[in-house]
């Protein structure tokens, strides 16, 4: 009974030191793919930069454009009280 627990105790140290070795072993990340995920990084920064940058050009249009509507809006409103204005004149001759 003793050799069969020290045969057995002796397998599952040498199956944890085996698997640890296969694990370290598989654990680490290269050179090469640390460089790509640095690449990969700083492409999403830059994307991301470029998208704050679109967003923020778009946010100013819509505010050239509201800004130019008001104006037509109020262009439109002294055209129509032009209009009165000038229907009041021509009727009271």
């Amino acid at each position: 009974m003793k050799i069969a627990k020290v045969l057995r105790n002796t397998a599952i140290i040498a199956a944890f030191g085996i698997t640890t070795a296969v694990l370290s072993g598989c654990g680490g990340v290269s050179e090469a793919e640390m460089a790509q995920l640095n690449n990969l990084q700083s492409e999403v920064n830059s994307l991301q930069s470029q998208a704050n940058s679109l967003k923020d050009e778009r946010a100013s249009l819509e505010k050239e454009i509201a800004a130019k509507n008001d104006k037509l809006a109020q262009c439109n409103k002294e055209k129509e009280e032009t209009k009165a204005n000038l229907e009041k004149m021509s009727s009271n001759k």
